[in-house]
């Protein structure tokens, strides 16, 4: 994997480019060193919402390199408040006196999916204490032989392993025929000896990263997982005397899954024709509407669409009830218009127009195929913005 250059927009022309993958300075960036792994065991990665800002936090090496893994970042309220996207054979790595060692697992026995608990001991604590459905799964623990090398960070235990030298060491068991984890040990230890060259560096950005802080409410998935962020922007009917917003329904859907770039579009049949007028006011035509769909077969196209993955992201809250107007909710959903940026500004492109922040042009239809490009950009710098402050400089 090749690295991306990445500036950020509030930086000066002289700040360090970094990898748009990594995240970490150019001439530091190790993403060819990171093999791509084709896991059959599921990695389900719990991060707390304090470790997503640690410069050498492992979780993001593992969510690169694993295949088949998910990665979520929340407080720990939050997450034993949503619905987790577990399998039917889930495990935790967890130890305590009722964990199975993974070593002596059958093949038979051993789990489908390995939820894996990102943070300090306090906080994998705190997991399994406060969300209920994890003191639910079947524990497994490991019984490493060497002590971990993670030498930038200090472990509560001699035995204790990093994210990802736990999470390594559970597969190799796991799923002992599996190729490329010893290339992602080997990509871990070049991370980690490039940096213990630079104990100076790393004792900065502890200090630095106390003193500067990203926005508030930045959204956990817009900064730590955006390939699996689905853009969405929809059009509500007219309103009519006597109907409240909120009962609004949609006529018009939009979306793109930022990863792959997967793109979404679908008319949905009113109970009356679309005056002339309001067309204009939609940037659309009456045959623009020729194959509308009803809204039940709506419903089904668009689950169809999503992914059991994907964070479904809106600028606005309005957007995401009109799913709801249909039944077409998805969990989980969140609006970007929180994020303390406005300063005052309430429509998007007076915030983008701020920012002095170009949307790509639109590749959908309308007025709603032009939101999508303006809501996908501040995704994007949102993202950017956010992810400046979880790496060195």
């Amino acid at each position: 994997m090749n690295p991306v250059p990445l500036r950020n927009e509030t930086e000066p022309e002289n700040h360090r480019q970094r990898c748009y993958v990594c995240f970490r300075p150019l001439e530091s960036c190790f993403c060819h060193a990171i093999p791509s792994i084709a896991n059959r065991t599921h990695v389900l990665i719990l991060q707390h919402v304090k470790e997503r800002f640690h410069p050498f936090n492992t979780a993001r090496i593992v969510k690169q390199a694993l295949q088949n893994s998910t990665l979520i970042v929340d407080q720990t309220l939050k997450l034993a408040s949503r619905e987790l996207p577990f399998h039917k054979n889930t495990g935790v790595l967890f130890p305590g006196a009722d964990a199975k060692l993974l070593s002596e697992v059958q093949p038979e026995d051993r789990p489908e999916q390995l939820v894996i608990l990102d943070g300090t001991w306090h906080h994998a604590k705190t997991f399994m204490q406060q969300i209920p459905v994890l003191s639910r799964l079947p524990r497994y623990r490991l019984d490493p032989v060497e002590p971990s090398n993670y030498r930038i960070r200090q472990e509560p235990t001699e035995t204790a392993l990093s994210t990802l030298e736990a999470t390594v060491e559970a597969l190799k068991w796991l799923e002992p025929e599996t190729e490329g984890f010893d290339l992602l040990l080997r990509a871990f230890d070049t991370m980690v000896d490039a940096q213990v060259k630079f104990p100076y560096l790393v004792k900065q950005q502890r200090l630095r990263k106390r003193a500067a802080r990203p926005p508030s409410n930045i959204p956990s998935a817009v900064m730590d997982d955006l390939p699996n962020v689905v853009v969405a922007y929809g059009e509500a009917d007219q309103r009519a005397d006597g109907v409240r917003q909120k009962d609004r329904l949609p006529v018009y859907w939009v979306a793109e899954r930022l990863g792959t770039a997967e793109r979404f579009e679908c008319a949905i049949q009113t109970d009356t024709t679309l005056p002339s007028d309001f067309l204009v006011h939609l940037e659309l035509h009456e045959s623009d509407f020729a194959n509308a769909v009803s809204a039940d077969e709506f419903r089904d196209r668009w689950k169809a669409f999503l992914k059991p993955t994907d964070t479904l992201v809106v600028y606005k809250e309005s957007t995401l009830r009109l799913l709801h107007s249909v039944g077409a909710g998805h969990s989980p959903a969140l609006s970007m218009k929180c994020v303390n940026l406005q300063n005052g500004v309430r429509t998007l492109d007076r915030i983008l127009e701020r920012l002095d922040l170009k949307p790509e042009p639109p590749l959908l239809k309308g007025r709603a195929g032009r939101r999508l490009s303006n809501a996908i950009c501040f995704a994007h710098y949102l993202h950017q913005l956010g992810r400046s402050f979880t790496s060195p400089e």
